[in-house]
């Protein structure tokens, strides 16, 4: 599946998924077959991290 590419764009749609279809983004990577460190690092670019806690990027 693909995933958009733009960060921002790519924040929204993770935290909707997470939010909505998954209770974790470890799930969620699996599903998706993304990239779990790698999209840890596009969204840390843009300053949001995964918070557990919360199963949302902040």
């Amino acid at each position: 599946m693909s995933i958009p590419n733009d960060p921002v764009i790519l924040l929204s749609y993770i935290n909707t998924k997470l939010r909505d279809e998954f209770p974790s983004l470890e799930e969620l990577c699996k599903t998706l077959g993304v990239d779990q460190a790698e999209l840890e690092k596009k969204l840390a670019a843009i300053g949001y991290c995964y918070n557990e806690e919360t199963n949302c990027f902040k």
